[in-house]
């Protein structure tokens, strides 16, 4: 079976993880400040919180904008459940944008419509989250204009799009955000096995974040409420929770990161082979827009003859080994979120999409296989 993404670990990796094995510190050493530091220099952002997972970033992303009861939180309904989850697990409700169906991505027509209905309401959101989708950059200005029209705060969740670029500066910079969070699940960019990250300029946001990451306790004795007793001494202060990501992990992430633009460079050029494939088909790639570049985590097509038809090739594909995928299922649909919600756009575009394989070291026979079936089907 061809999958739809994978990872690759080399030599090097393994020896960087061997190496912390070896020594002193699985946890809690050296290694992941040393990642945060490698993190803040590629990306240009002044401060990184690594943690077990992108959810857990995007948790105490929300809790360091101080989401609770009361508040809303919107995000895209196109992306994994963790983009809305977050702001229920803040007890905050949430609600859902919807995409422009050429790109997956956030619609900024759309938004700004449900702005300036919920601005009549006395509704606005405390935070809205955009989503890269697939490693596309979302239209963080115009977002951001509209953010201080309409008093939120921005969440980038990046978990597609480390690598990524919005008018020549990385995803990751917060240019046009409060933080911007990663994930380094194994079918990411890079990986670190599981773990996430949340990158901010803000240092009263990155100390919150970082207080929350490790059960609220600090040993900061400008933060304490009392005078230490002993060297042992430190205070919890807030109640956080075990979101630490190990050396172990970190390890892992300093040496895939050492790769990363080769990572990136080899997913634009599979998106661009593929493109040249599907020209003249009534197959659409998801369109990328200017002044970005993708990091193009996902490859996603748009199947003109709609569900019946996307069904059926979807079904033809895994029969032959190729490991297709749908990213995603409105995140309104599921039952969890019993919402009445029915968003146009988000509707044609689970309709239609298909996400391809497409990850670097995918083999030339194995892109057309791929393609090859497809052509043959259509």
């Amino acid at each position: 079976m061809i999958p739809y993404g994978r990872q690759e670990i080399t030599e090097k990796d393994i020896e960087s993880v061997v190496d912390v094995l070896r020594s002193d510190f699985l946890t809690q050493g050296s290694v992941v400040p040393k990642f945060e530091h490698k993190l803040c220099e590629y990306t240009g952002a002044e401060n990184a919180i690594a943690v077990n997972s992108c959810t857990s970033a995007l948790h105490i992303a929300c809790l360091a904008l101080n989401l609770g009861p009361g508040d809303i939180l919107w995000t895209s309904p196109i992306s994994f459940v963790a983009s809305a989850n977050c702001g229920l697990y803040c007890g905050a409700s949430v609600d859902f944008v919807d995409i422009d169906p050429n790109t997956a991505l956030l619609s900024i027509k759309k938004l700004e419509e449900k702005l300036q209905y919920a601005k009549k309401k006395g509704k606005l959101p405390k935070i809205v989250i955009p989503v890269h989708f697939g490693g596309q950059p979302c239209d963080m200005k115009e977002i951001y204009a509209l953010s201080k029209k309409y008093n939120f705060k921005i969440i980038e969740d990046a978990a597609h799009a480390i690598g990524a670029k919005y008018q020549d500066k990385l995803i990751g910079s917060c240019q046009y955000s409060d933080i911007t969070v990663f994930s380094f699940h194994p079918v990411k960019i890079i990986t670190t096995g599981e773990g996430g990250v949340a990158m901010t300029n803000n240092l009263q946001l990155s100390d919150r974040m970082r207080l929350l990451r490790s059960h609220g306790i600090t040993r900061d004795v400008s933060k304490m409420k009392n005078k230490p007793d002993g060297a042992w001494y430190y205070e919890q202060i807030d109640l956080g929770f075990n979101y630490r990501m190990t050396d172990i992990q970190a390890a892992l992430g300093i040496s895939q990161l050492n790769r990363i633009e080769q990572y990136v460079s080899r997913r634009n050029e599979i998106a661009e082979w593929y493109n040249k494939k599907f020209r003249t088909t009534d197959i659409s790639p998801l369109m990328q827009k200017m002044g970005r570049s993708s990091a193009y985590h996902l490859y996603v097509i748009l199947i003109k003859g709609g569900r019946q038809q996307r069904d059926v090739l979807y079904n033809y594909l895994l029969k032959n080994d190729i490991g297709v995928n749908l990213h995603y299922i409105p995140v309104y649909k599921h039952p969890f979120f019993n919402k009445n919600s029915c968003l146009e756009n988000a509707e044609y575009y689970y309709k239609h999409a298909i996400s391809l394989p497409i990850y670097p070291t995918i083999s030339s026979k194995d892109l057309n296989k791929v393609v090859d079936k497809i052509l043959c089907y259509i």
